[in-house]
């Protein structure tokens, strides 16, 4: 599928256009023109798609969604977005949006209602209500939030009602938007029969469509990836194992993470599975602050572009964007007026040869992983299909490194370079993808 060929761009909208933190209901700010600005530059550096967390109105972040069927008017309102998702199309680049249905915030219309009516509120089964007790906004009775967060409303999706309003909306963003995916936020939460009854929906208006759920314990969920249910999952293994690996130079630890989720014994868990691949995103540290050691960013991303599944970078981390979790993790989603794109022109070089080489190689997208060679800072792996072989080897030392995998001759695909695989140089923090002639 197209999902599958692709190189995700993730935007979190209201922080990229530098929209105020809380929403005042008043007048609309039309800022979707900032990200419009940007697809020349997206498209430029070889990104096919792009990932937007939530952009509907909300109260905050946008995770506290007050509204599925209005575009945040901190961002701008519908027409706005149906013009930025055009003009993505035109510039071949589809667009995936975040579905928040675990929870809404307290200025949703339903909660509102039961707010004001209480058990008379033909909207109080909308949720999981106990009108014994209370809560600290002393509404008169108890419901149950987010994972303890009673700023977010979890809703109860087994009410038909529920139900009918979700798929209304995805349905209207499908039409009305002609979205290409949804990425389901804290699947995790989320019943197995919610992702089959979701299919169902959108299957009734695109074969193609493409649903992502974000799972950090990926340990039990790939009894998920059917066609019936999900195409991918987010994983949160991998981007902890490299991270961890390359600032502990320990390169075994990620091996040991892509043997068990994508290698070919019976037990491995993700074995033909694409699943979705990051080293940063809106809930984490930036990349760059992560990672101790900043000489080994081209074998971070490398390793990203070269293992299995889907890769996506967050906005402003291809320039060495930085950024902790501090402030309530908006130093995590800046305005793109104050990232500095020039800061790391290697770096940002690299993701595009590696963006155009993932959308080109067969191989990466689809093919077998094999570990060829390990050692604490050095590590080659191999990645094959329908005869096409590819070597991705990198070195995380300051030290030079020769790699031995086979006797034939390869070509660099980021270099251009030819040489015999059973002598690939590497020099100190160097990668190398080689493709077998």
């Amino acid at each position: 599928m197209w999902f599958d060929e692709s190189t995700f761009y993730q935007i979190y909208p209201l922080g990229y256009c530098g929209a105020e933190r809380e929403n005042d209901f008043g007048e609309i700010r039309h800022r979707l023109s900032v990200i419009e600005e940007q697809i020349p530059y997206i498209r430029d550096c070889g990104f096919t798609a792009v990932l937007f967390n939530p952009l509907f109105e909300s109260e905050r972040h946008g995770y506290d969604t007050v509204d599925f069927f209005r575009i945040d008017r901190r961002l701008g309102d519908n027409a706005d977005f149906k013009r930025l998702v055009e003009k993505f199309h035109e510039a071949g680049i589809r667009v995936v949006l975040d579905g928040v249905f675990n929870h809404v915030g307290r200025r949703f219309f339903a909660f509102e209602d039961v707010r004001e009516k209480k058990q008379a509120s033909d909207k109080k089964d909308w949720f999981h209500i106990d009108f014994g007790g209370n809560t600290a906004y002393n509404d008169g009775f108890w419901y149950e939030g987010w994972e303890g967060h009673m700023e977010l409303v979890k809703l109860n999706l087994q009410n038909s009602a529920v139900l009918d309003y979700i798929g209304r909306a995805v349905e209207f963003w499908m039409d009305e938007f002609g979205i290409d995916g949804l990425r389901l936020d804290v699947s995790y939460l989320l019943p197995e029969w919610f992702f089959e009854w979701l299919r169902r929906t959108v299957r009734g208006h695109r074969s193609d469509f493409f649903l992502m759920g974000e799972v950090i314990h990926n340990q039990n969920f790939q009894k998920n990836l059917t066609p019936e249910r999900l195409d991918s999952i987010t994983n949160y293994e991998c981007y902890k194992g490299l991270t961890s690996a390359l600032n502990s130079d320990n390169l075994f630890e990620i091996e040991h993470s892509l043997e068990r989720l994508f290698g070919s014994q019976p037990w491995c868990l993700y074995t033909g599975k694409n699943l979705f691949n990051f080293v940063d995103n809106h809930d984490v540290p930036r990349a760059y602050t992560a990672l101790q050691d900043k000489r080994k960013l081209p074998a971070l991303y490398a390793i990203l572009y070269g293992m299995p599944g889907i890769p996506c970078v967050y906005y402003g981390s291809e320039c060495g964007a930085e950024g902790d979790k501090s402030d309530n993790d908006y130093n995590l989603r800046p305005a793109i007026s104050a990232i500095d794109k020039d800061k790391c022109p290697q770096l940002t070089a690299l993701i595009r040869k590696l963006n155009a080489i993932r959308c080109r190689e067969r191989a990466l997208q689809y093919g077998t992983y094999d570990k060829c060679v390990l050692s604490n800072k050095y590590m080659c792996f191999k990645r094959e299909r329908g005869g096409e072989r590819i070597y991705c080897a990198y070195n995380i030392s300051d030290g030079d490194v020769t790699v031995r995998v086979e006797e034939a001759e390869g070509t660099d695909l980021l270099t251009g370079e030819i040489r015999n695989l059973n002598d690939i140089y590497l020099p100190p923090f160097a990668v190398k993808l080689f493709k077998k002639n």
